[in-house]
């Protein structure tokens, strides 16, 4: 856990909760082992989505669902969710979900690899939320930059990866020293690159929140 576990729970205490769709839908998901983003993290995507009030979201791993169906609720009623999902076996999962809760008319589930469709899409996207494959999000950046406008948001989780992304390389079991290596190289890059501005926050597994500035 980033954050230490006795103020995660005091700030969870005053948490006001979701939709019950959305309740059953993370229950669904902690006794099936399907992950999901975490309940700071959904409070935090709720606050960015009432600021940037976004028209055109995209959503880089969809799962079963649920973070689309969260901003699709918490969201502008008009707005349009685009969601990218490569894991045959959530697709299905995800879009009875969708049809559940009402929303395949507002959320379009695009099924295949990210690298490939992100460079067919035309956007543009004024809300980006990723969180797929974290040891790809390097290789997804140059056209999710593409697809941004100016003033865009890109909201990236999971960055922190438990804490491991702080150590050394070789501090971390061999299996996941790519992931690692990308990771960091990822967060060097949106601090670095000059057509954003990038903050990187101790939330949930760790989030960064990068502007398109130019």
């Amino acid at each position: 856990m980033i954050t230490e576990e006795r103020i995660s729970t005091f700030i969870n205490s005053f948490d006001t909760g979701n939709t019950p769709f959305l309740n059953e839908l993370e229950r669904f998901a902690i006794e099936t082992n399907v992950p999901i983003i975490r309940p700071q993290m959904q409070s935090f995507l709720k606050l960015l989505l009432a600021i940037k009030q976004p028209k055109q979201i995209l959503e880089v791993g969809t799962a079963i669902g649920f973070s689309a169906l969260l901003m699709s609720e918490y969201g502008p009623e008009n707005c349009r969710i685009t969601t990218i999902e490569k894991y045959e076996k959530r697709i299905p999962l995800a879009k009875e979900n969708f049809k559940r809760a009402g929303k395949e008319d507002q959320i379009v589930l695009l099924e295949g690899d990210a690298v490939e469709i992100l460079k067919k899409l035309d956007g543009p996207y004024d809300f980006i939320f990723m969180d797929a494959a974290k040891g790809q999000y390097i290789h997804f950046l140059p056209d999710i930059l593409d697809l941004m406008p100016i003033g865009g948001l890109l909201i990236s989780d999971n960055v922190l990866q438990d804490g491991d992304v702080l150590e050394s390389r070789y501090a971390v079991t061999r299996r996941d020293r790519t992931i690692h290596s990308r990771m960091r190289e990822y967060l060097y890059e949106l601090k670095h690159n000059e057509q954003l501005q990038t903050d990187i926050l101790p939330i949930g597994d760790g989030v960064t929140v990068s502007v398109k500035l130019k």
